[in-house]
């Protein structure tokens, strides 16, 4: 038990110091996390991001994206 805490108040220690501010970490939103693991299943995050931020930006609600047309 000991070993387990130890190793999480670590690792959150850790990411407490080296987090990156994105978008997707400053929402609530389950569509915009929902939006940004899609998007960074297939790819880095510093390609995504500007792929999350444009694609937000033209379909900010799901309701947006289900009456966009297929291209």
């Amino acid at each position: 038990m000991n070993l387990i805490l130890s190793w999480t108040t670590l690792l959150l220690e850790w990411y407490s110091t080296h987090q990156r501010n994105f978008p997707w970490r400053e929402t609530t939103d389950p569509y915009k996390v929902w939006l940004s693991e899609i998007i960074l299943q297939q790819t880095r995050v510093s390609q995504g991001l500007s792929y999350y931020l444009s694609f937000s930006e033209a379909f900010p609600k799901l309701e947006d994206l289900a009456k966009s047309k297929e291209i």
